[in-house]
């Protein structure tokens, strides 16, 4: 499946428009627990969580019948009482394109 942040893909054409799909994930505490103890493995475990939000956004746009995703958008937030956990959000357009 194709993703892309562009809003259309050079040389192919959208045929069909599903609509928005997502894909969310969030890390625990812990792992702002050990920032400091280890910078590479928080990139990693970063990296990891926005692959999960994509494999998700990915799985929806599937279901719906869409050969790629456009105007794909990551966000990161804090979230829970302390903001002592990071939510990765990865939304875009399922759409088919030939």
């Amino acid at each position: 499946m194709l993703i892309t942040t562009t809003s259309v893909i050079e040389g192919a054409k959208i045929t069909r428009y599903y609509g928005i799909v997502s894909g969310e994930t969030i890390i625990g505490a812990n792992v702002f627990r050990d920032f400091f103890a280890s910078i590479g493995s928080y990139e990693e475990v970063l990296r990891e969580a926005k692959d999960t939000a994509l494999r998700e956004m990915q799985e929806q746009a599937r279901l719906l019948g869409a050969n790629a995703v456009i105007g794909v958008d990551l966000d990161y937030e804090t979230v829970g009482g302390s903001g002592s956990m990071l939510m990765v959000t990865a939304c875009g357009t399922a759409v088919t394109v030939e």
